[in-house]
């Protein structure tokens, strides 16, 4: 009878409920603010890495802008944003548009994408060999068309847990075309034959 009455007592004490109630619900409330914080992150990250890396694509066709100074902006926005992150940037260029990513002209006879077994090319970027992109390392020249990349390799402010990716970094890329400025005659296509080995 004693112990019936404990328990009815015990079933109309509130006492301390609240507590076990947080306890039971802080963990998906933290999970919860967590994500929200890493994803409006990630967010505000990309928004301002590809604002960058446009404005500095387009200042940079003109003749006498510095790419390293551009590049050393863009790093400094970036990891005021993301602490310790790692920027790497490349410049690509190309004498038009349609020649971005696009491989030097050859006779491909085996029919395998490759310039292989002695298959003749056209050196159209005066390299010395067969490249399967024709664009050039650099800003180019004028007129010239540039790939401007930017690449970002980060760890997350917060490490959120019950992720795969709690310990790794995230990689973000950014990439702006842009024309350089007609300030010169446009270097023109390099027609010396060659042949793949």
């Amino acid at each position: 009878m004693r112990a019936l009455s404990l328990l009815r007592r015990l079933r109309k004490d509130r006492e301390g409920a609240a507590a076990i109630e947080f306890a039971l619900v802080a963990p998906v409330l933290f999970l919860l603010l967590f994500g929200i914080y890493d994803i409006g992150h990630t967010a505000y990250l990309v928004s301002v890495l590809h604002g960058a890396v446009e404005d500095v694509a387009r200042d940079a066709t003109l003749e006498d802008t510095s790419t390293t100074t551009a590049d050393a902006w863009v790093t400094n926005i970036v990891k005021g944003i993301a602490p310790g992150a790692t920027v790497a940037t490349t410049r690509t260029s190309y004498y038009d548009f349609s020649d971005i990513k696009r491989p030097e002209a050859w006779n491909d006879k085996d029919n395998d994408g490759t310039c292989d077994n002695s298959e003749a090319y056209t050196d159209e970027n005066r390299n010395g060999r067969w490249d399967p992109d024709i664009g050039q390392s650099g800003n180019g020249g004028a007129n010239d068309v540039v790939l401007y990349t930017v690449t970002v390799t980060y760890k997350p402010l917060i490490a959120i847990p019950l992720l795969d990716n709690v310990d790794q970094t995230r990689t973000l890329t950014a990439k702006a075309v842009q024309k350089n400025q007609p300030y010169a005659l446009q270097g023109a296509y390099g027609s010396q034959a060659g042949t793949c080995k």
